[in-house]
């Protein structure tokens, strides 16, 4: 399971059609603690910069290969 620490975030309003059912939605960038950084969504409760997040355990196929993060 990947960690990291929240480099940024933004909530997403006027998603893109395949996601506008779960709109308002947030986004990070995640830099990672193995090296290198990811966008994300973010699962659970809002995160702010500097915030420790984990990868969700809980991704689906649902979610179109997009991970999930949670804060720790």
């Amino acid at each position: 399971m990947r960690t990291g620490i929240v480099y940024t975030e933004t909530v997403v309003y006027a998603a893109p059609e395949r996601f506008a059912a779960d709109a308002p939605y947030q986004v990070v960038i995640v830099d990672l603690s193995e090296g290198g950084r990811v966008t994300a969504r973010v699962r659970g409760d809002r995160v702010a910069i500097g915030d420790k997040v984990s990868e969700a355990e809980n991704q689906s196929e649902n979610d179109g290969g997009i991970p999930f993060f949670q804060k720790l």
